[in-house]
């Protein structure tokens, strides 16, 4: 089972190093902008940077940044920092030898075999009053929604052809993240949305103004149930 991992995160690395689109970043830096005042601590720890979007920003906030990826192509393109350590490994053969007060697992949980058995090894690594940030898709997305009107999707947390790009095994509703999160046996002190995306990315990227782009990141904040991503903040 580890074996295949390894072959399927390595065939995973050359999407994000060139099919990621412009507008896919952006998302990332909403989501980052989102949960960045609600970390706490001095230590951070991400799981599964990728190419290292979100931890540009990661890295200003802690004193220590650690993250931890399966890809090696995709760790060399993270530009080494001082206070910044890069470990190639599998989220299921990491052991870390200290605990952590933010650890982030943006987009994360969609893409491995069993979330509530890493949720469960990722929670002994959390320090005493340290705080874990999940991300994930909404299956209940606006887009998702239009796209099972229109008959393009059967149901709404159907996979899609970029899903299965993205070596997606799920998308969540905030009701079966919340299940997961309190089958680890952790608790939830915040979730919401980020960013109302009534349109793909690529179409979003292509005819969407500056100013509509913002415009719809800021309503995501108005209705986060029909928003792109769920976030959750949790403790132990």
């Amino acid at each position: 089972m580890i074996s295949n991992e390894h072959s399927r995160v390595d065939s995973l690395s050359d999407w994000y190093l060139k099919e990621q689109l412009d507008f896919d970043k952006r998302l990332i830096r909403y989501r980052y902008e989102t949960i960045r005042p609600k970390f706490v601590g001095r230590s951070g720890l991400e799981l599964g940077p990728a190419e290292g979007e979100m931890t540009q920003f990661l890295v200003r906030d802690f004193e220590k940044l650690t993250i931890v990826e399966g890809s090696s192509e995709l760790l060399s393109q993270i530009p080494e920092r001082e206070n910044l350590v890069k470990v190639h490994s599998l989220f299921e053969e990491f052991k870390p030898q200290e605990t952590f007060d933010s650890i982030i697992l943006e987009h994360v949980l969609e893409h491995v075999d069993d979330p509530v058995a890493l949720l469960k090894r990722v929670k002994a690594w959390l320090a005493p009053d340290g705080r874990l940030f999940l991300g994930v898709p909404n299956g209940n997305s606006i887009h998702r929604l239009a796209a099972v009107k229109m008959g393009m999707l059967e149901y709404p947390c159907q996979l899609n052809a970029r899903d299965h790009a993205l070596g997606h095994r799920r998308v969540y509703t905030p009701e079966t993240l919340r299940a997961e999160i309190e089958n680890s046996d952790l608790s939830v002190c915040e979730m919401g949305g980020v960013y109302f995306k009534p349109l793909s990315n690529g179409q979003i990227q292509e005819n969407w103004t500056e100013q509509m782009i913002q415009g719809f990141f800021d309503l995501g904040k108005d209705f986060p149930e029909f928003a792109a991503e769920i976030y959750a903040v949790c403790q132990l």
